[in-house]
């Protein structure tokens, strides 16, 4: 019998995919709007903030997908 906590089944793993590309589609425009509000207010500490949140946005989307393509039967 094997541990529930130790191994996640293709569902969850697939869930929790679609759950990463989400959250981070989300905060990546989010820093687009912090960085370009930055740009408009001449503040580049704000500027870099909001670039800082899209590229970690652009990470945990990228990663979702990752996590998505690795339960598919046909790679």
């Amino acid at each position: 019998m094997t541990d529930r906590n130790s191994k996640l089944t293709d569902d969850e793993i697939n869930r929790r995919g679609a759950e990463n590309e989400l959250r981070g589609a989300a905060k990546e425009v989010k820093g687009k709007v912090r960085g370009d509000l930055g740009d408009a207010m001449d503040n580049g500490s704000e500027h870099l903030k909001g670039r800082a949140e899209q590229l970690e946005g652009k990470i945990q989307k990228n990663f979702g997908r990752a996590e998505e393509d690795s339960t598919r039967d046909d790679i």
